[in-house]
């Protein structure tokens, strides 16, 4: 979690932003959001297909891809300079 304090400079108010976040928080956040992005995926194809098979295989297709993208997404800015 990013927690924004407010902090007084010369008068003016400024934001300190300071992370929070634990490994295992992030890991928890990580598959909750995986997951309601995959029952999101999953009612809407059920509800255009109107059927529980195809919707399922769409959720199946859909995670796998999004997981290799994801990969090769981050092996892309490993390659960037900060």
């Amino acid at each position: 979690m990013t927690v924004v304090m407010p902090i007084v400079l010369n008068n003016s108010m400024a934001y300190k932003y300071t992370a929070r976040d634990t490994r295992l928080r992030s890991l928890i956040k990580t598959v909750t959001w995986r997951t309601t992005g995959s029952l999101a995926t999953f009612g809407i194809a059920w509800a255009v297909t109107g059927n529980l098979a195809l919707g399922s295989t769409i959720v199946l297709i859909q995670v796998t891809a999004n997981t290799v993208l994801y990969y090769l997404h981050e092996r892309i800015w490993s390659r960037i300079q900060r």
